[in-house]
């Protein structure tokens, strides 16, 4: 709290300074001097050894969390990658905060190069604010509308219960791979009303019931789950799936000896007998307390958040919030340095209102006159008595450079970390079943190029390559943000004494695909078995 009153305390004085009897007086430092201090505050703590030393320092951190029970390093029901053999055609469901996809994905193995998985009938539709007032069953119904019009254009309903895969994109106490028990949605759904602690595939089920439409919920999995999984149908070497939008988390595939066992809850024995690794979803949000390296905006930041503290590493990576650091730091730099005129625009004041796609933006825009940026920044937040300027826009793009820059780098740590918790753990789980430590296996990859997009064959490599499958706005489209990330991730990867490489790869479609695959994958291993 002292530093937070002593930033505090340093705006207002600059503040009173420049405005002095209502004069504007003479910047205190120059732009080129609060970038140079930007740069030391949001780089230099890991520059050298620096992000090495947090990414030790957050692996302990996930380590501490696999022993323990808790919000974090969750252990799915979802035990199985795919062999890449799986085939035929799944009915998947997306449901998320704004919209509802019904879609058939047709699987057709790994030998199928740039065409092993394909969504070849979806329908869209919105979840607007009348359909999330829909209470209790009611939404279900409407849902099980929406599912009966797709299906019935696509599927033969006197087959049988038709399976379903899901991704849910709200809190779930999964009990079964393809059961758990609904919580609180959020975000406005009123769907839980009166079913809360309920089973979401039993209702889904009544409901299509309802509607003359008999389904079975094979499968449901997370966003991130969903990622990893859509990628490791086609790289045998996919072990985790990333997302990284407006929020962030992470899911890697361990071995099941990695969590302590009351972190499994009450499954059944039965699960434990089939199951050698797990797919975790780390919710690594919730870590780097005490670790992550702050600056003043940052603790200006979580100061004013509504939970301080409850997730560290994601104030310092995601989508919500490089826009409202970067606003924290350009309205110290306005009092500061005179940019922008030394006036505020008054849509500034307001938290959290330079928003991530208008940085973005501005980065993009590399042009000499920079006139795009310009253009966008003035409608979003017009000042009445300056336009900005070149230098203006320069100053802020830099600023943001910054910014996303240390984000990539802090994502890159989490994966390394991550990465070298798993190569750990496979050593760990090999020496418990052997009694000898030998070297990971990893399956990695024979490549060749098909249009841009990199396809993989089983094979042993000598160079181990794993791959992250990744989805969001912010890996996605943020400009050099992926390369950056990629760079961090090679020399942090360099440094380890384990072998290998670690590649970021697109997960396109991923919350389909990855419900498609993972009941695909239960539906192989229920034939196997039976």
């Amino acid at each position: 709290m002292a530093k937070l009153r002593k930033a505090l305390l340093a705006a207002l004085k600059s503040f009173l300074q420049r405005h002095a009897n209502g004069h504007t007086i003479l910047p205190l430092q120059s732009l080129d001097d609060f970038l140079r201090e930007a740069e030391e505050r949001l780089l230099g703590p890991i520059n050298g050894d620096g992000l090495r030393t947090f990414a030790s320092d957050l692996k302990a951190q996930f380590r501490e969390r696999l022993e323990v029970c808790g919000e974090n390093m969750l252990p799915s029901f979802n035990h199985l990658l795919p062999t890449g053999n799986e085939k035929g055609q799944y009915l998947a469901l997306d449901v998320g905060g704004s919209t509802l996809r019904v879609a058939l994905v047709e699987l057709r193995g790994r030998e199928a190069s740039g065409r092993e998985s394909e969504i070849i009938q979806m329908d869209s539709f919105k979840i607007t604010p009348e359909v999330k007032k829909l209470e209790g069953m009611a939404f279900f119904d409407w849902l099980a509308a929406r599912i009966q019009g797709v299906v019935s254009k696509q599927i033969n309903v006197a087959q049988g219960p038709i399976p379903m895969g899901l991704a849910w994109s709200f809190p779930v106490e999964q009990t079964s791979l393809g059961g758990g028990l609904l919580m609180g949605m959020g975000k406005g759904f009123l769907a839980t009303e009166g079913l809360q602690g309920q089973d979401l595939g039993e209702i889904i089920q009544f409901a299509c019931k309802k509607q003359g439409l008999a389904v079975q919920l094979g499968a449901i999995v997370n966003d991130s789950t969903a990622a990893l999984l859509s990628q490791a149908y086609i790289y045998a070497s996919t072990h985790f799936g990333l997302i990284l939008g407006t929020g962030s988390n992470i899911a890697v595939h361990l071995p099941v000896s990695a969590l302590s066992r009351n972190k499994y809850g009450s499954r059944p024995a039965s699960w434990f007998d089939s199951a050698s690794h797990v797919i975790v979803n780390t919710e690594v949000s919730m870590f780097g307390k005490g670790v992550l390296p702050l600056t003043r905006w940052d603790e200006l930041l979580n100061a004013s958040h509504p939970r301080p503290d409850f997730q560290p590493l994601e104030q310092c990576l995601s989508g919500f919030y490089l826009g409202e650091i970067c606003r924290l730091a350009l309205v110290e730099a306005i009092n500061s340095t005179g940019v922008l005129g030394g006036q505020l625009p008054p849509s500034l004041e307001k938290p959290y209102s330079l928003d991530t796609e208008t940085i973005s933006r501005i980065e993009a825009d590399t042009s000499p006159s920079l006139e795009e940026a310009i253009s966008y920044f003035e409608s979003q937040h017009p000042s009445p008595s300056h336009r900005p300027t070149v230098s203006d826009i320069t100053f802020i793009r830099d600023l943001a450079s910054l910014i996303s820059r240390r984000s990539a780098a802090l994502l890159a740590a989490a994966l390394f970390a991550l990465w070298e918790l798993r190569h750990e753990a496979e050593a760990e789980a090999e020496h418990h079943t052997s009694g000898t430590i030998t070297s990971t296996r990893t399956v990695a990859a024979v490549e060749k190029s098909d249009g841009g997009v990199v396809v993989s064959v089983s094979e042993e490599a000598e160079t181990p390559r794993t791959k992250v499958a990744f989805n969001g706005s912010v890996i996605e489209h943020y400009p050099q943000y992926r390369s950056n990330c990629q760079q961090y991730l090679d020399g942090l990867v360099a440094q380890s004494r384990h072998p290998g490489c670690v590649d970021l790869v697109p997960a396109v479609e991923s919350s389909l695909l990855g419900a498609a695959v993972a009941l695909a994958s239960a539906v192989e291993a229920e034939k196997a078995a039976s």
